[in-house]
C-alpha cells in the first residue's frame, strides 16, 4: 500500500468501511455491502456505494478499473490513527474524561498507565 498520511476526518461509518477493506484486502460493491451488513450495521447498498465512493474521492481507498470494480485500503490502519483520535476528542468533551474513563473502566497493564502518565 502506498504511504500517505491521511489529514481528513471520517464519520464513524466511512471507518467501519476501512475496516472491513482492512480485514478483507479488497471488496467490490456487492461484497462490501454484505460485509458492512454483517458486521450489524443496517445499511443501504447505495449508500455503501456512496460511502465508498467518497473514500475513494479522499484518497484512501483505491477503486480498480475491472468490472464489477474492487475497492481497497490505500491506506494503513495506523495513518488515520491522529485524525479518529482527534475525532474521538472531540466527541469526548477533551482529553481529561478520555483518560479518566480509560484509568476507571479498563484493563490496562501498569505499563500502559505508567506510559499514559508520562
Amino acid at each position: 500500500m502506498a504511504k500517505r498520511k491521511a489529514k481528513q476526518r471520517f464519520t464513524a461509518a466511512e471507518i467501519n468501511i476501512l475496516k472491513m477493506l482492512w480485514d478483507r484486502g479488497e471488496a467490490t460493491l456487492s461484497e462490501a455491502h454484505q460485509a458492512i451488513t454483517d458486521r450489524g450495521e443496517n445499511v443501504g447498498y447505495t449508500t455503501v456505494q456512496t460511502r465508498l465512493e467518497r473514500l475513494v474521492e479522499k484518497g484512501v481507498v483505491k477503486k480498480s478499473a475491472t468490472r464489477p470494480a474492487t475497492y481497497s485500503a490505500a491506506v494503513e490502519p495506523e495513518d488515520v490513527g491522529g485524525p479518529l483520535l482527534d475525532l474521538l476528542l472531540d466527541r469526548v468533551s477533551g482529553a481529561v474524561p478520555l483518560f479518566a474513563h480509560l484509568i476507571e473502566n479498563s484493563s490496562l497493564t501498569a505499563d500502559e498507565l505508567n506510559e499514559m502518565k508520562r
